[in-house]
């Protein structure tokens, strides 16, 4: 049985939480996040504190007060922090270029792959090879690098493909005669 729900999350200087019925609202230097609750699930706000219990005993609330409670979390962290994925563009000639909010890739097909950035992801390139994504909701951020990494996996012969930074690729040995 999980605990995640029994850790209150604090909240920083300068973070405002708003709690309407089944809605959450959280704002902060980089942005304002909102979010369903379910109905299962209690807030409370006390000072700088926000704590979460479930409304009754079985399972699926206790889960729910969990999962609420990482989620909430997140989104302090996101509106103070912001998060950042970084991927890398493995393969010869193999490239990519931000312009505006799009993400121009060549990744060895006959044709380059323009990736529209979801509203609230930033993108930067630092090398040719290497794109970092930024953003202040993590759901996001994780759904686009998912995305663009869908575009060329990594392959398990040579490695080639877009990968996660700090992402394990499984290799196979070559087939012998």
């Amino acid at each position: 049985m999980s605990r995640v729900a029994n850790n209150p999350v604090e909240l920083p200087k300068g973070v405002e939480v708003t709690l309407g019925g089944a809605d959450i609202s959280v704002k902060g230097a980089k942005g304002t996040l909102a979010m369903a609750i379910n109905e299962q699930v209690e807030v409370k706000q006390v000072d700088n504190v926000l704590t979460f219990a479930a409304r009754s005993s079985d399972t699926f609330a206790r889960a729910m007060s969990g999962t609420t409670r990482s989620l909430v979390s997140n989104m302090v962290t996101g509106v103070t922090q912001g998060f950042e994925k970084k991927l890398d563009l493995v393969g010869v000639g193999y490239r990519a270029q931000v312009q505006g909010s799009k993400i121009n890739l060549t990744l060895g097909f006959s044709h380059p792959v323009v990736y529209e950035l979801p509203d609230g992801v930033t993108a930067e390139t630092p090398s040719q090879t290497e794109v970092l994504l930024k953003s202040s909701d993590k759901q996001k951020l994780g759904q686009a690098a998912a995305e663009i990494r869908a575009f060329r996996p990594p392959e398990p012969y040579k490695g080639k493909g877009v990968r996660i930074s700090g992402e394990y690729v499984r290799r196979k040995e070559a087939k012998k005669k």
